[in-house]
């Protein structure tokens, strides 16, 4: 069985199917796919903002060719316009495919809702802590059309709502008004939007499941869904299910594991998400690409 290192390191040139770091590696596939292998770059942390390039070369060496950015304390795409990023990972032989961006504001007890457990709450804690003293970044609600511009000059494929507050029912309506507009904006620009879950998505919220509202209430073709598979999990969701229930509708997917005991992130292939069954549906869910995250990972490189 390959070791983690070994795994990384040889993932860029191989076929996924013989490459998944788990006790049961050998039957995670029934046959060989040849899905390129993204990562979210939210995996690094404070990397990305410490030393962006040279980060950046670390993760081509290891072998991924695909990569999502994420917010950072720097602003938006680390503080790069879009145009420069993107010249910059496509010079290292890698591809900018999707980007995270906010929905809307936050206010502090509406992020603390996200949290399940203490270490959750510490997680988000963490995270907002360091962006206390972070330039202001655009969120889709106040700066959809400037995002769907970014998005377009930086030649990507998607732009992804990372979150947005869903825990009244106002707030989920707001959050159909700001998608559907954020998708036409793409649209326009030639750039596919769709929205990343959490666990909340799946609670009841004023007799409404978030998740399926959002999806009911706005275009299929205007707004996807980026389906974290371990979120999904950990809120006792199906992931098959959810794609058989919309096929087509989830053409991007964050590929994370969960600690049997704990239920948080760790290292793809140490948990129990059921990728094995996950990946046999991706053509169901309309799969194009994929992410490997871990939060907080104890050494993201």
């Amino acid at each position: 069985m390959l070791k983690r290192r070994d795994f990384l390191k040889h993932s860029g040139t191989m076929a996924l199917g013989s490459l998944i770091v788990s006790k049961n590696a050998s039957a995670f596939f029934s046959k060989k796919v040849s899905y390129p292998i993204g990562l979210q770059l939210y995996t690094l942390g404070n990397l990305m903002t410490a030393d962006t390039k040279g980060t950046l070369q670390k993760v081509a060496a290891i072998g991924y060719k695909e990569l999502e950015t994420a917010g950072s304390d720097k602003g938006n795409f680390y503080g790069y316009k879009p145009k420069e990023f993107a010249a910059m990972v496509k010079d290292m032989g890698m591809h900018w495919r999707s980007a995270h961006v906010g929905g809307a504001p936050f206010r502090v007890d509406q992020i603390m809702k996200m949290a399940k457990t203490a270490e959750d709450s510490a997680r988000i804690k963490g995270y907002m802590d360091r962006m206390k003293n972070a330039p202001k970044s655009l969120n889709l609600q106040d700066n959809y059309q400037q995002l769907a511009d970014a998005a377009a000059e930086g030649g990507i494929s998607y732009l992804v709502c990372s979150s947005i507050p869903v825990s009244t029912l106002d707030e989920i309506k707001n959050a159909v008004e700001v998608f559907s507009k954020s998708g036409e904006a793409c649209k326009k620009n030639g750039v596919q939007f769709a929205y990343h879950n959490h666990t909340t998505e799946f609670d009841q919220v004023e007799g409404h499941r978030p998740f399926d509202y959002i999806l009911d209430h706005t275009d299929k073709n205007l707004v996807k869904m980026e389906l974290d598979l371990a979120w999904a999990t950990k809120a006792g969701q199906d992931p098959v299910a959810l794609f058989k229930q919309r096929p087509g509708r989830f053409p991007l997917w964050h590929v994370k594991d969960l600690d049997k005991t704990t239920k948080n992130p760790t290292e793809v292939g140490n948990g129990y998400v059921d990728f094995k069954r996950i990946f046999e549906n991706a053509k169901e869910s309309g799969m194009k690409y994929f992410f490997v995250e871990q939060d907080g990972a104890p050494q993201p490189l």
